[in-house]
């Protein structure tokens, strides 16, 4: 599933094609993802788009009439394409714009998203969601205060987008590696310096993995098709039985709230 920084990565790549353009018209193949493609997406015309954003793992197309949300769910990409490129397998959405490009989404498990309000600050799905962990807002204090009487795994808890936003499976074990915490350590528990701790971390590693991403902006714009997201690098994630690359030991894993979680039991004792 992509997480913030490949979602980051998507808004940067596509950016330059869309911000500024018109769209044209937006081709639906496959309504049903998801939830249902909004209808008001098929009824747009030479709208001019005026920004692109980021909201947890959503992309946000600015439009002079209202607001596109997308959400790339499990297995969903973007890229640009020319008009005359051939559609392939999965291709459901296309945003046809002015400058002879198209947006084109592909998502063949279908558990993205593609949804219109006309009201950013009113948007349902942004209600509950917390800070982004790359704000201000994000800081030791407001992650110690909110851990208080917490009785779920520390793991879980970093997840959870009421608590913080965009923090996914994949660097919620990257952080705790590297901050020598247990993920299934109770949350409640963490000290207000485990909790400077994660801050920092987590915004380090976000911002690390949005500066790799980078390289591959170029990849939005390809003939191929394949989607420019990058291959992390990563210390622990995926590399259950592997040495700990700071004390040798063997990684272990276990399933945590569903997901599957990696640490080193030496390093990370519970």
């Amino acid at each position: 599933m992509p997480e913030l920084p490949e979602v980051e990565t998507a808004k940067n790549g596509i950016a330059p094609y869309l911000t500024g353009f018109t769209i044209e018209k937006i081709i639906v193949r496959q309504p049903k993802l998801r939830w249902p493609i909004s209808p008001e997406l098929g009824q747009l015309s030479q709208v001019k788009i005026t920004a692109l954003s980021r909201r947890a793992k959503y992309l946000i197309i600015h439009t002079e009439k209202g607001f596109i949300i997308g959400h790339l769910g499990m297995s969903g990409s973007v890229r640009i394409v020319q008009k005359n490129d051939p559609i392939e397998k999965h291709d459901h959405l296309d945003m046809v714009i002015n400058n002879g490009k198209i947006m084109r989404y592909n998502d063949p498990r279908r558990f993205g998203a593609w949804l219109w309000t006309d009201n950013l600050d009113e948007f349902y799905l942004f209600m509950k969601l917390g800070p982004e962990p790359l704000s201000d807002q994000f800081t030791a204090d407001y992650l110690f205060k909110k851990s208080r009487k917490k009785s779920t795994a520390l793991k879980i808890f970093l997840m959870d987008n009421a608590v913080v936003v965009g923090v996914g499976n994949i660097y919620a074990n990257e952080v705790l590696f590297q901050c020598g915490l247990h993920p299934q350590k109770l949350a409640s528990t963490i000290t207000k310096k485990q909790a400077e701790l994660l801050v920092t971390t987590i915004k380090k590693e976000l911002l690390r993995a949005i500066e790799q991403g980078g390289t591959t902006l170029k990849d939005f714009l390809q003939p191929d098709g394949k989607p420019g997201y990058f291959a992390q690098e990563l210390q622990i994630y995926g590399k259950a039985g592997k040495n700990c690359p700071n004390c040798g030991a063997k990684i272990d894993s276990l399933v945590i709230g569903q997901r599957n979680s990696f640490f080193c039991p030496k390093c990370q004792k519970k």
